[in-house]
């Protein structure tokens, strides 16, 4: 009779337990499954620190966001690259991408020396978009979905105070902890490099509109920029590198301000006929006229990717923090300045499908 009950008794909590098991499972089936807000899905989950940071107390993490398209794949690479190899922090990079770049991406990371950097892949959701941005059919780069990532933040690291965006066009010669720690004024969500500063300054690109002004950006004949009272030749930013401070970012609602003014061009076209730079320029400077603080101009040194870049001595370049390959002549691409300094920090594709295009001739080096 004991042993009876004692069988039934098993019985009844093997029971128990597989109910809960599939409960569990369950439950944890839906949480995967549900969709993340505005469509920012984790793909890769950040694996603990590695014991020589914790070691040193430099647990403190630092977020660094970053996009990385299939076919700018390489210029990502480099950039994580040089910014892992300089610095003992914990940085953890958030790696923003499309779903058919996912595997492209991680087979890289794991392949390479990169294997034991901390990171996360996001998979960015272009239909987040609609209503907001308008393509140009004539022009087939001028819609990229992800080079509006960054308007999107505290969705990408919600739990982080203060994050890094980097493009994926620059290469870091510094510890990236002394951009993270650039102090920003109380009110201001985000600091950026002043496109008037002394580097900039130092190599004025001269071109359709004003580079560094306002009016390079907006269109000033439309009323609703007009009723803004902005004047038009306030210095403008660069938004290809900043540092955000997400507590205020969210409590202003800066994702949504950005938004807004994303749908009004779509519907007054608000932005300059002769934009000097990226579509996602316009409405960060409207956002943050007069309410951004300021980094370090070493910490973005620009216009590597056009002829201005030309200008930089090689003891200048040496002494750059983060150089900044903005323009149309990338480094792994077609001519640009200082493209070897890049070269050295670029991890050759394990899987050959992003290859180096020759960008010297001997007849160009001899000149």
């Amino acid at each position: 009779v004991n042993i009876s009950i004692l069988i039934v008794a098993v019985v009844i909590f093997l029971l128990v337990i597989h109910h809960n098991f599939l409960s569990l499972s369950d439950f944890l089936r839906r949480e995967l499954s549900d969709p993340s807000p505005l469509g920012l899905q984790p793909i890769d989950f950040i694996p603990a620190a590695p014991q020589r940071l914790t070691d040193e107390g430099n647990d403190k993490e630092i977020s660094v966001v970053i996009a990385a398209s299939d076919e700018r794949l390489g210029g990502a690479i480099a950039a994580m690259n040089s910014i892992y190899q300089h610095t003992r922090s914990n940085v953890v990079f958030h790696i923003v991408t499309l779903n058919d770049t996912v595997d492209h991406l991680r087979m890289w990371l794991r392949s390479t020396s990169l294997k034991n950097m901390r990171y996360q892949i996001l998979d960015f959701d272009p239909r987040v978009l609609e209503g907001k941005v308008q393509g140009d059919p004539q022009k087939a780069d001028t819609f990229k979905p992800l080079t509006f990532a960054r308007f999107y933040l505290p969705n990408l690291v919600p739990h982080a105070e203060k994050v890094i965006y980097v493009d994926d066009d620059v290469i870091v010669q510094d510890d990236i902890v002394e951009l993270y720690n650039t102090p920003l004024k109380p009110g201001h969500a985000a600091a950026f490099s002043d496109d008037c500063d002394s580097t900039s300054s130092k190599v004025a690109v001269r071109g359709a509109g004003n580079q560094y002004n306002y009016i390079g950006f907006l269109d000033y004949k439309k009323e609703t920029i007009r009723k803004l009272a902005m004047k038009a030749n306030t210095c403008s930013f660069n938004p290809g590198v900043f540092v955000a401070n997400l507590t205020e970012w969210k409590l202003q609602n800066i994702t949504k301000q950005l938004e807004k003014w994303m749908a009004l061009n779509v519907v007054e076209e608000l932005y300059s006929k002769t934009l000097a730079g990226s579509v996602t320029t316009p409405p960060l400077l409207i956002v943050f006229y007069k309410q951004h603080s300021s980094i370090d101009p070493m910490w973005n040194v620009r216009h590597l990717g056009s002829s201005a870049g030309k200008r930089y001595s090689p003891q200048f370049v040496k002494a750059a923090k983060l150089l900044h390959w903005n323009g149309h002549f990338k480094p792994w691409g077609r001519t640009a300045s200082y493209a070897e300094v890049w070269e050295k920090w670029y991890i050759p594709d394990p899987t050959g499908k992003f290859s180096l295009i020759r960008r010297h001739s001997e007849a160009d080096e001899a000149k």
